[in-house]
């Protein structure tokens, strides 16, 4: 696949893509084959037992550990060790190709938009269990009413630049990290896109969406996050503060 660096109508920039990662051994080849060429790959090790960050290593990945269990912490380690000026989000477990993020930094890039998430669309019915997507679509619609966005996912698929997301100065380290990212970013007026996603069969069990018990527990804490009071300053806004350094 070409690297979005190589296209001709984007111009040359440096993207790095963030993979949480609690062992992933089987699907980390597949997954890290699919990253573009010219991209970073970071592998954030959450506790891995199966020999996860070896591989990434042998791989070509460079990999940070945060000791600390949790989606959103891993997620934030990533976004912390990138030094890109766009960074990208995948899962690790092989259920999405980070590849398909290509048209999701071009936007970006480009300045279509600010923030681009992949909405799965499940190959299989398999790839997305009953009670996670229930969960989902629960989700997308108190997202729509707490903020407006017309969204019909909160996946794991996603791009944007580094500098306006550490501004967004995320809290949730546990697996509301996701929702409170595009929450902020809305508070922001940031311009949020939604794009379709292939959505594969994730190679193991999931950590949280395998059981009504994990589900539960992903719904519990986007919850909370959905009740944050929206903030009165608008300097996460990548337009505003652009215009606050000229």
């Amino acid at each position: 696949m070409k690297s979005v660096t190589e296209s001709p109508s984007a111009p040359s920039y440096a993207v790095n893509v963030v993979l949480p990662c609690l062992d992933e051994a089987r699907a980390l080849p597949w997954v890290l084959e699919r990253v573009p060429p010219a991209w970073r790959a970071i592998v954030v090790d959450n506790g891995s037992t199966d020999g996860s960050a070896d591989i990434a290593r042998d791989l070509g990945a460079t990999v940070v550990t945060e000791p600390r269990r949790g989606f959103g912490a891993a997620c934030h380690a990533g976004l912390l060790a990138a030094d890109a000026d766009i960074v990208c989000f995948c899962d690790c477990d092989g259920s999405l190709d980070p590849g398909l993020l290509v048209p999701f930094a071009v936007q970006v890039a480009t300045g279509e938009a600010d923030l681009v998430l992949g909405r799965r669309r499940p190959e299989s019915r398999d790839a997305w269990p009953l009670h996670a997507r229930a969960g989902n679509f629960a989700l997308a619609r108190m997202l729509r009413r707490r903020t407006g966005l017309r969204l019909h996912d909160l996946g794991p698929l996603r791009a944007a630049r580094r500098e306006a997301l550490l501004a967004l100065d995320l809290t949730d380290r546990r697996n509301g990290y996701p929702l409170q990212m595009v929450v902020r970013a809305a508070d922001a007026g940031w311009r949020v896109r939604e794009q379709d996603a292939p959505y594969l069969p994730r190679t193991g069990k999931s950590k949280v969406t395998g059981t009504w018990r994990g589900t539960w527990h992903a719904v519990r804490d986007m919850r909370r996050v959905l009740r944050e009071v929206p903030p009165t300053a608008r300097e996460t806004t990548p337009a505003a503060r652009g215009e606050a350094n000229r």
